[in-house]
């Protein structure tokens, strides 16, 4: 067996294992009234969505939301920053995923021009404030930063172009960011000084290599969630009660789909 397909097998094993801890964590936050968020943010094609569709594969999607919001409404706009966010922060029993967060305000924003001096610097300095009150209000606040490096980007951006699938997923802000590395760069590292705290830190994810990344951070983050497995009385399917004395219309009285293959 080739090395590449040594490691290959080794990663789905791994990763059915971690999805089943997944569930596990799932079941327990649900059973007890937990309140978990987790912030994906990173460089664009840094394999963030991937991660996500990794961790949320399983999970009974009433109990787990993904947000990943559009650019603010002219209404949004006039509003506090962070209110449109906290329109979907978690109920109880429920695990929020957010696909890019209120730190596009130190991002895509700033980077961009999306945003004044005055309001970057706000940010930074009330954010901190800001997620201490989620967490002082009993939510668990997970944030990952995803990594990857300029020669690796560009070759996803290029994957995205030749792949019709994929086309979507890249953006005029995509492409823009590519003469913008610096700029990113800078922006991260002053984002990083103002808000990787002590209550609320920052999980740095390197991600050149996908599938390593989405092991390093799922196991991670079940490292970081004190769950226990919930007990479940044993499930038994009841014998089906099939007594033929119903008359059922002829099948031709519907309209099928066609079987193409």
């Amino acid at each position: 067996m080739s090395e590449k397909k040594e490691f290959n097998k080794k990663y789905e094993k791994t990763l059915i294992n971690l999805q089943q801890e997944l569930v596990k964590l799932q079941e327990w936050v649900i059973q007890e009234g937990k309140k978990i968020v987790i912030i994906f943010e990173g460089r664009d094609a840094a394999g963030k969505g991937g991660t996500i569709k990794r961790v949320t594969e399983h999970l009974n999607p009433r109990h787990c939301r993904v947000v990943a919001l559009s650019a603010p409404t002219e209404k949004e706009k006039t509003q506090w920053y962070f209110q449109r966010y906290v329109a979907h922060l978690p109920s109880a029993g429920e695990i929020v995923i957010l696909d890019r967060s209120w730190y596009n305000r130190s991002g895509v924003e700033k980077v961009m021009g999306f945003c004044s001096d005055k309001e970057y610097i706000n940010f930074l300095q009330t954010c901190p404030d800001f997620e201490r009150m989620l967490i002082s209000s009993g939510i668990q606040l997970i944030k990952y930063w995803f990594s990857v490096s300029p020669e690796e980007q560009i070759k996803r951006f290029q994957g995205r172009i030749d792949d019709p699938t994929k086309g979507w997923k890249l953006s005029p802000m995509d492409l823009e960011s590519v003469n913008r590395w610096d700029d990113y760069s800078k922006a991260k590292d002053k984002m990083l000084e103002h808000t990787d705290t002590e209550s609320s830190p920052w999980y740095l994810v390197e991600s050149d290599n996908k599938k390593k990344a989405r092991i390093n951070c799922i196991s991670h983050l079940l490292s970081l969630v004190e769950y226990s497995e919930v007990e479940h009385e044993e499930i038994k399917l009841p014998d089906r009660a099939l007594t033929g004395s119903v008359e059922r219309p002829d099948k031709s009285n519907f309209n099928y789909v066609p079987e193409v293959i």
